[in-house]
């Protein structure tokens, strides 16, 4: 009569070893590149505070549609179909598109 036995568990291999080492090390890499990505997307977002100043006077009792900011200067589209580009250091009227 023979004993049955209890199964044995399958010995590791070097290669296998060495392959789980590998698959650890590559989870490792992957999610500290999601976390350095996600951490350079919250810098750069954060980073660009848009700077208006308190009160912006418009010509001829316009009433401000949407507001554009570029580097110098920022844009106010009117409800009366016109968009006023001011100066952003001085505060001045630069320009003056009309819309059609």
């Amino acid at each position: 009569m023979t004993v049955p036995s209890e199964p044995q568990e399958p010995l590791e291999t070097p290669q296998i070893r060495l392959l789980r080492r590998m698959v650890m090390l590559l989870t490792a890499v992957m999610i500290g590149g999601v976390l350095v990505t996600f951490a350079l997307i919250v810098i750069r977002l954060s980073d660009r505070t848009p700077t208006l100043p308190d009160q912006i006077e418009l010509p001829g009792g316009a009433k401000a549609q949407a507001v554009t900011i570029g580097n110098n200067w920022y844009a106010v589209v009117t409800d009366d179909n016109r968009i006023l580009i001011f100066d952003k250091t001085t505060g001045k009227l630069r320009s003056e598109v009309q819309v059609k």
